[in-house]
Order: C-alpha cells, then structure tokens, then sequence
C-alpha cells in the first residue's frame, strides 16, 4: 500500500494575500490526495477568528488584543497596496471579477477536504484567544504536535 504524501504549513502571517495563498496549497495538496496540516499561529490565527464578537471572560492586555486583531478571515488586510484599507476591498472586487475563490471560502473548502486546521494554544494563551471565539471543527495544539506532523511531512512550508 502506498502511503500518502503530507503537506504541511505554518500560517504565521495575518496578511489575507498570504493566507489566501496558503490555503490554495492546501486545498491544492488535498485534492491530489495528501494529508494536510494548517498550524496556524501568531497573526494566522485571525483567519480562524468568528467574525461575529463573542462575549468572553478577558484582562486588559488580552482586550487589547482583541480590539487590535481583526475578526475572521474576510477582515484581514493585505501585506501591501494597503491603502488605507482600501487595498482588501479592491482586491476583492478584483477577485469576483475573475471567479476566484475568496479566503473565507478556502477556509471552508479546506474543512470539507479533512484538510487539518491547528491553533497553536501557546499563541493562544500570549494573545487571550479562547476557544469559543474560533471557527468550529478546528484542533487545538502546541509545537509538539505540528512537528510530529511535519517530521513525515513530503512539503512543509512558512507562510
């Protein structure tokens, strides 16, 4: 029996272009029938954040944080052409008119391809992010787990 080939990456930007471009791998490498971890950390994880605010327990710092990152992966800024914030909504005009596939959309094409999605718990803890305020159906882990993934990986990427 042939083994799958693994492909994994470690989402560490919060930019929507680069995590755009990490999930195209993924669902990419998924449908050419590897087995695909996201370790999302740091900044990535906002492209795991419910849009909608959920009302948790938090300190200071951790609200700080909470008001500084955006909600869910449609509210991600771009990487460059920024433009004020007008730089994501020109990008996604530009998208629909050339039927690409939006990021919160990849996001959930990953999840019906079992593609594994990974919040790292330290990153978690740094920045007060608790579980309710995440997507659904996502894993929970540290760096331990995300190497073991990636030990047998055949790609393992940084985004």
């Amino acid at each position: 029996m042939v083994e799958k080939k693994k492909t994994t990456i470690i989402l560490f930007s919060g930019d929507y272009d680069k995590a755009m471009a990490a999930y195209i791998i993924a669902n990419g490498a998924a449908a050419y029938d590897h087995e695909v971890t996201i370790f999302h950390t740091f900044w990535g994880l906002n492209a795991l954040r419910k849009e909608e605010l959920v009302p948790v327990k938090k300190g200071f710092m951790e609200k700080m944080f909470a008001k500084m990152m955006p909600r869910g992966a449609d509210n991600m800024g771009l990487s460059n052409m920024h433009f004020a914030g007008m730089g994501p909504r020109l990008i996604k005009n530009v998208m629909k008119k050339h039927n690409a596939v939006p990021l919160p959309n990849l996001i959930e094409m990953a999840q019906e391809q079992d593609i594994k999605l990974v919040a790292c718990t330290m990153t978690m803890d740094l920045l007060g992010l608790q579980q309710e305020e995440l997507l659904d159906g996502i894993e929970y882990a540290g760096v331990a787990a995300y190497l073991a993934d990636a030990e047998d990986g055949n790609v393992n990427l940084f985004i």
